[in-house]
Formats: structure tokens, sequence, C-alpha cells
């Protein structure tokens, strides 16, 4: 049953849970890893003016994505890609300007979004994308979508760095687990909410490994691409899928649920 809206209402602020969902986030993903080396890096900001550019930046995107009434692809994605470089850049800080080590930033951050969770749970009683019509519910949202960044960060490096993992082998140990919890979703075992919310977390780590795998030089376990080349082909990619997904609207939630 649809329902009518008022002024206040919204309609559902998030894209549907496709194929081009997941592929956009990977690459999303990739690109706040590889992006957010390359302006500490090659611009020479540091960690310290990375973050305030970026951070700033983040600012003024939520802004405008809470100001919308609907989804909107361009600016929903963009924002996306940007609160993935602050998650990396949360945790960068951490690690490097504070000395925090990885393994404590993964619990921090898991106890951050378990909290998270329960107390959005507690007050809207459901966590499903389809029901994000609301400020307040987008509020938690994207709360948590930050969390899950630099949770999925602070795990992702301490695998494939101080485990001694690997890019590779991080990339593919956690396209496995990604796999199994599709299968146990398939076979009901895991409901759909639990197994998207694990699913969102595990492909930061991916997206991330895949960015370093393909940036850093062969020396470090990667294939010598660059930041700037590996950036400017996932940034292009995701400009073409959003392009896309505008003109197709693919991704676009029909109905507004509670």
């Amino acid at each position: 049953m649809k329902m009518s809206l008022t002024k206040n209402d919204l309609l559902v602020k998030v894209p549907a849970i496709t194929a081009f969902f997941w592929i956009i986030k990977v690459l999303a993903t990739t690109v706040g890893e590889t992006f957010a080396d390359f302006i500490n890096t090659n611009l020479n900001l540091g960690l310290t003016g990375t973050s305030a550019v970026m951070g700033s930046a983040l600012l003024v995107c939520l802004v405008v994505q809470f100001s919308v009434r609907k989804y909107v692809p361009l600016i929903y994605w963009l924002t996306i890609v940007l609160i993935s470089v602050a998650g990396t850049l949360i945790t960068d800080n951490l690690t490097d300007n504070l000395g925090v080590p990885l393994w404590i930033s993964c619990v921090v951050f898991g106890v951050l979004l378990a909290v998270t969770f329960l107390i959005w749970f507690r007050q809207e009683k459901t966590l499903a994308m389809k029901s994000i019509v609301s400020k307040k519910r987008e509020a938690f949202y994207w709360l948590a979508v930050l969390l899950t960044f630099a949770l999925g960060t602070a795990s992702g490096d301490w695998l494939a760095e101080a485990a001694g993992l690997g890019y590779g082998l991080s990339a593919v140990s956690y396209f496995a687990v990604i796999a199994v919890i599709g299968l146990l979703w398939k076979r009901k075992v895991i409901g759909e909410i639990t197994a998207f919310w694990i699913v969102y977390i595990l492909t930061r780590p991916l997206g991330a490994s895949v960015g370093d795998l393909l940036a850093q030089a062969p020396q470090d376990g990667g294939m010598g691409l660059g930041t700037t080349t590996t950036s400017i082909i996932f940034l292009l990619a995701i400009l073409a899928s959003v392009v896309y997904l505008s003109s197709s609207k693919r991704d676009q939630i029909k109905a507004a649920t509670n």
C-alpha cells in the first residue's frame, strides 16, 4: 500500500540493493583507500591536512544529502566516496599519529557500531535500507556507514600488514567470507538485514585490499599502478555507473515502507 507524503516526509533516501550497489560500493571503497594515500603523500598535505580537507568536503556533502527529499545517485555516491576516505583517515590518524594498535581500533569501532545498531533498532524497530525515510533514520544510517568504513580499514590493515597476510591473499579471504555470508543468507540461516550489514563491513577491507594491491609498489606486494592511476580508474568507473543509474533509475526503491 502506498503512503501519501506530507511536506515532512521523505522518499527512500538510499538505493535498492542490486549488483550495481555492491559494485559501486567496492569501487568507492577502493578509492577511499587510494585517494586518501594520494592526497596525503602526493600533495604533501599530511594526515592532519588531508583530514581537514576531506572532513570539510564530507560535511558539505552530508548537508546536501540531508537537504534532498529522495535518493539522488550523484549526491549519495559522492557522499559514500567521501565517507570512505574519512573512515580511512580516522583509522590512519589513530594508528600513525596516536600509536593506537590496529586490534584496539577494531575492538573500539566494533563496539561503537554495535551500540549504534542497538540504539537505532530500539528507537526505529528496523535497520532495513528501504526504511530510510526520515532524517533521524538517515542520521543513524550515515553514522553506521562511517563506523563500518573505519572498522573495515582497521581490520583490513591488521590482516594485510600486521598479520602479514598480504594484499592479494587478504582480498581473496574477504571475498571468500562474503561468499559464505551470501550462501548462509540464501539458505535462510541468517536474515537479510544481518547479511547486508556484515557484507557491508567486509566490502571495506575487500576494496582496500584491491586498492593496495593495484597501487602499491611490487616490492611492497602490489602491482605498482600508483595511487593516482588507481584512483582515476576507479573514480571514472564510479562516475560511469552513477550516470547510468541516474538515467536508467534501475536502483530506485519504488515505495517507502516503515
